[in-house]
Order: structure tokens, then C-alpha cells, then sequence
């Protein structure tokens, strides 16, 4: 039995045509990317957009829940925290309540940005949504909260 034959060519023809895993892969790169753009004079990644948007409530979170919200390890989050810190977007606190715990609070300078940044995030969001009839975009969105 020849390379070829233990997977022929057909099989990657199938799983390109059908692999979910993929498709979603590819078009949150496109996506990402494409809000990456605009949120770019704001000296934002729309992943950083994400992570602080998550922070904007009422009480400051846990690592744990905005890892949980972002669907990212503790170790991935901690990372990308780093550099928002730095930039005096954000602050980690010792948790009062539990002092294992840490929680995650926005800075005025952070509310400012996120203020800012929000209308280009809007704009971008109807351009995507623009993309998908609207329908389309109500299940997808139903779809993919299921997925995760």
C-alpha cells in the first residue's frame, strides 16, 4: 500500500469542504483581523477590546469568570492582562472576600479608551452583521453561544 493510498486526496477535498473546526477557525481570524483594523488608532486588538468590555460592570470579576467569558486558560489571560496593566488600563486586585483570589478592575484611563474605541466597534459589528442577513446573524450568534 502506497503513501497515497492511506489518504487519498479526496479526504482533504472532504475536510476541507466540511470541517467546522476550519471554517470557524478561519473566519474568526478574518473577523479578528478585520475589527484588529479599526480598533488600531485606539492602539487597541479587538482581543484587548474584548478582554476590557468584559471588565465594564458593576463589580470588578475574577480572573476565573473573565477567563471563563473569554473561554482562555488562566495562564493565556494573565499574559494578555500584562500589557493593559502597563498601560494603566487596568488593575489587578487582591480579591477582599477570598485573598487567593484576584480581581480585575478598569481605570479611568481604561473606561476612556473603551468609551472611545466603542462607537468604531459598533460600526465595525454592522459592517459585519451587514454581511449576513439578519436572520443569518441572529443564528449564528445562537449557534456559536452553543458551541461554546
Amino acid at each position: 500500500m502506497s503513501k497515497e493510498d492511506l489518504l487519498p486526496f479526496g479526504v482533504t477535498l472532504h475536510v476541507r469542504d466540511h470541517c467546522l473546526c476550519m471554517h470557524l477557525q478561519r473566519a474568526a481570524r478574518a473577523t479578528a483581523r478585520l475589527f484588529d483594523d479599526a480598533l488600531r488608532p485606539h492602539g487597541l486588538t479587538s482581543g484587548q477590546f474584548s478582554l476590557l468590555m468584559s471588565l465594564n460592570r458593576p463589580e470588578p470579576p475574577t480572573v476565573g469568570s473573565v477567563a471563563n467569558l473569554l473561554a482562555m486558560d488562566r495562564t493565556t489571560l494573565t499574559a494578555n492582562i500584562k500589557p493593559l496593566v502597563r498601560r494603566e488600563l487596568m488593575e489587578v486586585a487582591v480579591d477582599e472576600a477570598d485573598r487567593r483570589s484576584r480581581r480585575l478592575k478598569l481605570t479611568e484611563a481604561g473606561r476612556k479608551l473603551l468609551a472611545e474605541a466603542f462607537p468604531i466597534w459598533k460600526q465595525t459589528h454592522e459592517e459585519v452583521d451587514a454581511r449576513l442577513a439578519p436572520s443569518d446573524a441572529q443564528h449564528l450568534r445562537a449557534d456559536l453561544i452553543r458551541l461554546s
